[in-house]
């Protein structure tokens, strides 16, 4: 095992010196390390361990992006994008020490043998499921397998009174990219797409053939969140939107020649009004696309600046079935913007780099996003966009930041929405009221559901609490740190105990500390207004989707979607051709 790890080392240690044009002595400073270990080290090292370690960190320094995975991470990192995996085809949810079913998989082996959404797992094969600490990994290891295998799973089904069996037998599991997609009104539709797997190019044909069928002549494509995939998937679903013979993205490196992605002939919607929502989450792949679309003018994007991912990695096998992820080339949009953000200031810098956003105001303030004119480009018809990390959208909406109050932080923390939502769930499966999700939206009731909801955080120790008046004793301690600025109130002082004696003498600095408190209080009373109100969509879009599906969480949530307002009242002003 020793020489096999220390020859995996050695050959990489050899590629690269190989392909180096520089000074070759640190990596023979790393053979020479090694050798010393082998021959002199107190016990025998782990060379899995110490291999996996060298190569992550000379991945690691070369960009944020190349990376290794583990032979036995490889089939879990991968079949996101792969659009299956083999298994029984459920989503679920602990809560208690139970596991519930909360999504059936459309075309998965258990939907085939009719197992439904609030079933709660009592065994698989005859191993017991509900034991104090039972978990994520259990599920995985004892539900997921080869396709083919059989697995017997136990259930309770509310309004049945004994267990029910089901032998499922493991399959090939779809993984949809497109989360949901339906019509805001009666010209709008929507769809909402996760990521560029496998399937997505098709999936969102679909969905474009299927709203069409429903009126559709307005499209919103909602790319928020959605941190890329496949290079080609993104061709895939930029032609969609572009006429034929349009540049949609070119790649070039090194020792990578150019490569030119060119539109083809047959995309289904290439001419109705059309806005791309985005944020600082939409990374890759939904740059390649949004970056199209704004070039050649065909849509508007609204949001807020994308991630700025402009690095393409290509897959290189290692002999024990671990992977290499190598940047071989940077991606470029048609007008000629390379997206990529800085990456110089190495890793830690670069994955705080959207708290830095933040930090800066740039998330709630379009002015404090600033590009140097080095990076102007232009689009087809000759407006000014900028390169050098991410898009930015044409029409900009701020994140909120007064939607998060304390107690809604302390209920997140604490689960409380998921597992009163799927309780909830639980309890009303069967009522008539709630048959499907019109009668839902009819029969529901916000005020008892937010008074229940309330009782249940209380339950779990989660209670409000009066939050006002917390800054004061921090903004005190600020003031008399340091000289007010203005001068015919500078206060000296031999002390700081004398200098906040002084101040709080002071008429002034009290006009100015009421003044400070009636902002606070409007403020905390701003927050949790909005707090309560993004609480009670919440809560009834998770019991939607512990109903009916998880495209239900999104036609609840859109009510207190500012993004997807924004992005109606946009793609409405675009003039039907």
């Amino acid at each position: 095992m020793k020489i096999k790890y220390l020859s995996l080392l050695a050959s990489l240690l050899l590629f690269a010196t190989v392909h180096a044009q520089s000074d070759t002595s640190h990596f023979l400073r790393i053979e020479q390390v090694n050798k010393y270990i082998e021959d002199h080290y107190v016990e025998e090292p782990d060379y899995k361990k110490i291999t996996e370690k060298a190569v992550s960190s000379m991945l690691a320094e070369l960009d944020p992006h190349s990376t290794y995975i583990a032979a036995k991470d490889v089939q879990r990192t991968n079949e996101g994008l792969q659009a299956n995996f083999e298994g029984v085809g459920i989503a679920f949810q602990i809560v208690n020490d139970t596991i519930s079913v909360t999504e059936v998989i459309v075309g998965g082996p258990s939907e085939k043998v009719g197992i439904m959404i609030g079933d709660k797992l009592l065994k698989v094969d005859d191993t017991v499921a509900t034991f104090k600490g039972v978990n994520n990994s259990f599920v995985f290891n004892h539900l997921r397998g080869k396709k083919g295998t059989e697995v017997k799973l136990t259930v309770r089904r509310q309004g049945v009174a004994d267990p029910i069996v089901f032998n499922v037998v493991r399959d090939k599991v779809p993984i949809y990219s497109v989360d949901t997609y339906f019509m805001l009104d009666d010209e709008v539709g929507y769809i909402r797409l996760a990521r560029f797997a496998r399937t997505s190019h098709q999936e969102v044909r679909s969905a474009i053939s299927a709203l069409k069928k429903k009126g559709m002549k307005r499209l919103v494509f909602d790319l928020r969140g959605n941190g890329g995939g496949y290079l080609d998937i993104a061709f895939g679903v930029a032609n969609e939107f572009l006429e034929a013979n349009r540049m949609i993205v070119y790649t070039k490196g090194d020792k990578s020649p150019r490569q030119n992605l060119v539109s083809r002939r047959g995309g289904s919607y290439t001419s109705g009004p059309l806005v791309i929502l985005i944020d600082e989450y939409s990374a890759s792949a939904s740059e390649i696309v949004s970056g199209a679309v704004q070039d050649w003018d065909r849509g508007i994007l609204v949001g807020r600046r994308s991630f700025g991912k402009g690095l393409v990695q290509r897959m290189f096998e290692i002999y024990d079935g671990a992977q290499i992820r190598l940047t071989t080339a940077r991606y470029y949009t048609p007008s000629g913007r390379c997206i990529q953000k800085p990456y110089d200031n190495g890793t830690d810098d670069y994955n705080k780099e959207l708290q830095h956003r933040y930090d800066h105001n740039e998330l709630t303030n379009a002015d404090s996003v600033s590009f140097p004119d080095s990076l102007k480009f232009k689009t087809f018809k000759g407006r000014i966009v900028y390169g050098g990390g991410g898009i930015m959208p044409d029409v900009f909406v701020p994140v909120d930041t007064v939607r998060l109050s304390d107690y809604f932080l302390s209920l997140r923390s604490a689960g409380a929405f998921n597992t009163f939502a799927l309780t909830w769930a639980d309890n009303h499966r069967s009522d008539p009221q709630f048959a499907d999700f019109d009668s839902f939206l009819l029969n529901y009731d916000s005020l008892q559901v937010a008074r229940d909801f309330a009782e249940y955080a209380a339950s779990r120790n989660v209670r409000r609490t009066d939050v006002k008046g917390e800054w004061v004793a921090t903004w005190m301690n600020e003031q008399a740190r340091k000289v007010v600025s203005d001068t015919a109130h500078a206060i000296h002082a031999d002390n700081y105990s004398q200098y906040l004696d002084t101040l709080l003498a002071d008429p002034y600095f009290i006009s100015r500390l009421k003044e400070k408190a009636q902002s606070e209080d409007r403020r905390s009373d701003l927050i949790n207004s909005h707090s309560d109100i993004t609480m009670g969509y919440m809560i009834k879009a998770l019991i939607a989707r512990n109903l009916y599906g998880i495209e239900y969480y999104y036609r609840v949530m859109r009510d207190n979607d500012e993004g997807l307002k924004e992005a109606v009242k946009t793609v409405k002003t675009i003039p039907l051709k």
